[in-house]
Formats: structure tokens, sequence, C-alpha cells
């Protein structure tokens, strides 16, 4: 990429909602507008996936670097065996395998959002490599002398911790990111980090040992925490979360979430994970504002979003498996294997040999009885493959199936679920 400098990049940033909280705005500016900042987000491998909170980062990342800045991308191969402290209670350590597992998902998963080439040419790292030989006598020497115990015991995790009791490992946390960036400003250059609001406090204390430590000066700024409506946060073991592995979440299932996105929370969601100019943006939420039932800002917040994470192909299949599961285009066109990740994802129930449609009506939910599901089809609300159902006799043929074992069932306009048989 060239290392050209966007000198309007902080401004972006702010206009799309991106700096909550940052250090000396001017030194920021002034760093960003004159030269290619090293800069680095870390990801603690938490989970077999990256979801939401951490594809604020990833995008934040990509418009540093669009922007002429320079990316190392930080895998948490050694923070990742602690974790950072929970508001509420020990987190569970993971296994050394599954840190080193969920590390090397994370370095895949991050690797396609950043470049590789140019100027300014993308660098993941992984602190294991600096944390591991390190000595716990060179630890307490080298990082811990740097952090008073007052203002450990001042930050508003450890301060609603101490309480119901808090380990020594996860209070010591901290000096672990704070070492991070001490690492990368000294072996790299890197001056600048960013990450989401919780991390406010890690990031800052890192600011602060490269300046007791190395006598140097960095920045940092802090993103947004995504959450409903209602306030509440996106959570990884909720029913909710926004995995980024199509394993976990398939991209159809992906793009379906970005439509259903309310109406509130469009204009917020498009200037921060989308890369459309201003104008655009304020136009698409001033028609979600004016005809809302539209949904036009909902469908290209999930086109681009999609785009962005799964490439556009799989955008395209996405929308044209949606189609065909509300009767809007034809199921015969869809992949089979999207065809079936979305059954999947939306409910379907596996039958082992074809059975009346009153039947499978309800094995899979869609009719609660045999006569609920009789008096459905006699209504002429239900459907086949997209084919109204007449005869509350009927049953498939095999030649029904799709890619050779599924069978698409609809009860009136958007009720939906797969059959798998086999």
């Amino acid at each position: 990429m060239s290392a050209s400098i966007d000198p309007t990049l902080l401004d972006d940033l702010v206009w799309r909602g991106l700096v909550v909280h940052s250090t000396d705005r001017d030194a920021l500016r002034e760093a960003l507008t004159s030269t290619s900042v090293r800069f680095y987000v870390g990801f603690d491998p938490t989970a077999p996936s990256l979801h939401m909170g951490n594809l604020v980062q990833l995008v934040t990342a990509r418009r540093l670097q669009n922007a002429g800045h320079t990316p190392y991308i930080l895998v948490g191969g050694a923070t990742g065996m602690i974790g950072d402290p929970k508001e509420a209670s020990e987190r569970t350590l993971n296994s050394l395998d599954t840190v080193k597992d969920w590390s090397e998902r994370v370095r895949r998963q991050v690797a396609p959002f950043v470049s590789f080439e140019g100027s300014n040419a993308a660098t993941i790292v992984n602190n294991y490599d600096w944390t591991a030989s390190l000595s716990t006598i060179d630890f307490l020497r080298e990082i811990g002398k740097h952090f008073p115990v007052n203002r450990m015991l001042a930050r508003d995790v450890v301060s609603r911790r101490l309480e119901s009791g808090i380990s020594y490992t996860e209070f010591s946390y901290v000096l672990l990111q704070s070492m991070d960036f001490l690492s990368l400003y000294r072996d790299h250059g890197v001056t600048l980090q960013h990450g989401a609001t919780d991390q406010w406090g890690n990031i800052t204390a890192g600011v602060e040992l490269i300046r007791r430590a190395a006598a140097g000066h960095a920045h940092a700024f802090v993103t947004p925490l995504i959450t409903k409506p209602d306030g509440t946060k996106y959570g990884k073991t909720e029913g909710d979360a926004l995995w980024l592995d199509p394993e976990m979440m398939s991209p159809y299932a992906f793009h379906q979430w970005w439509l259903n996105v309310d109406d509130s929370q469009v204009g917020e969601m498009l200037r921060i994970f989308s890369f459309l100019a201003h104008d655009e943006i304020v136009a698409l939420e001033a028609e979600t504002a004016q005809k809302p039932w539209l949904r036009t800002g909902q469908r290209r917040l999930a086109d681009e979003v999609t785009t962005f994470v799964h490439g556009s192909q799989e955008t395209e299949h996405a929308k044209s498996a949606a189609a065909a599961l509300f009767g809007q285009a034809d199921i015969a066109d869809v992949d089979p294997g999207v065809l079936a990740a979305a059954l999947r994802e939306a409910g379907s129930a596996r039958v082992s040999a074809l059975l009346p449609v009153v039947d499978l009506l309800v094995e899979t939910g869609l009719a609660k009885s045999r006569g609920e599901a009789r008096r459905t089809i006699s209504e002429g609300g239900a459907y086949l493959n997209n084919v109204r159902v007449e005869d509350a006799d009927a049953a498939p043929r095999v030649s029904d199936l799709i890619g050779g074992s599924w069978l698409v069932l609809r009860k009136g306009k958007k009720q939906f679920a797969g059959v798998e048989v086999g």
C-alpha cells in the first residue's frame, strides 16, 4: 500500500464516533499528519473466533492503514493465558493447548483485514515471543517497579473486585499488556495503540510505562463498545454473539444479522463498520428514518460489512439464499451448500425418509399439530420449495430434494424451515 498520509484521518475517526478517549488530541493529530505512524492493536485468544468487538478494531486498523499508517497486529499468545480481569468474577484459565490453538485461529482470522504489501505493510506479532523466556525476577525488576500499587488498586475493574476477591494473576494483567506496548516501542518503533473503551486503563498504563522505562512518548485512543438498543452488551456466550468465523456463523446468518439492525442504530453502525463516504452515510440514515419499511440502510450495511468480512461472492450467495427462502427467487438457483448452511442457521429438522407435508410442518415446528398443518394447507399458507401446497395429503418426491437431501418449507411469507432427509 502507499504510505501517502491522509491529513483528515483523525477528523474522520471522530466523525464516525471512533474516538471516545485519547491521549493529548493535538499531539495525536500532529503525529498522524506528519509521518507514517506505526500502531498496534491486540487480540487475546479468549474464544475460538473473533467477534463483533474485535471487528471494530479490525475496521479501525484498516482505516489507519488506508490513511498511510503502519499496522502491527498483536496476537495475545501470552496475555491469552491470563485474561483481562472480568468485572464480576475470576476468569477461568484455558489450557495451554487451547490458547495455542485459538492463537493460531486468531492469527489466520486477522490476516485478511490488513494489507501485507507496500511501504506501510502490516506485521503480525505474538506477545508469547517476548514473554515466554522472561524470568519472574526480570519481569518484576524491569516492569513491575514502574507500577505503583495504589494506582493499580484504583483501576475501576480492580476496585469493583476487591470485595469479592481478585487473584494476583488477573491483577497483574495490566503489566503484561503494558509490556507489549513497551516491547513494540523498543523493537519496532510503535508509538500508537488503539482498542476498545474497556481497555483504556491498560492502554494508558502502556503509554505511561514507555515514559517511565524508556523516556519515550506514545499515543493512544479507544473506540466505543457496541451495545444493543437497550444498552446491554453483545456477549460472546449469548445467542446474539456475532462471530467472524464462517464455521461458527455462516455468511448467510452474518448478513441476516446486519439486515436486522434496529433503525435507531443504522447510522452508528454505518459510521463504525463501513467505509462509505460521509455524505452517503448521512443520506442512508435519512432514508432509513423517512422510509424505515424499505430498510435501505440495513441492506447497504449488511452488504458492506459482509463483503469486508467474507468477500463479495459470499455476500451475493447470502442475498440469493435469502431471496429464495422468502419466496422472491428460484430455490433451484441457490448453491446447495449455501442453502444448507442458511437452513441450519434458520432452523431445520432431520428425517430419515420422505414424509407427507403435514408431518413435515409439525416436525419443523411450523405447525403445532397435524390439524393445524392441514388448516394451513387448506388456507393456502403452506409452501414446499416455494410452490404452494394445494393437497393436504401431498408428499414430496425424491426429485424435490435440493442438493440431494434438502426441502424448504414455508408458512406464510416469513416463516420457513429446512428439512434434511437422510
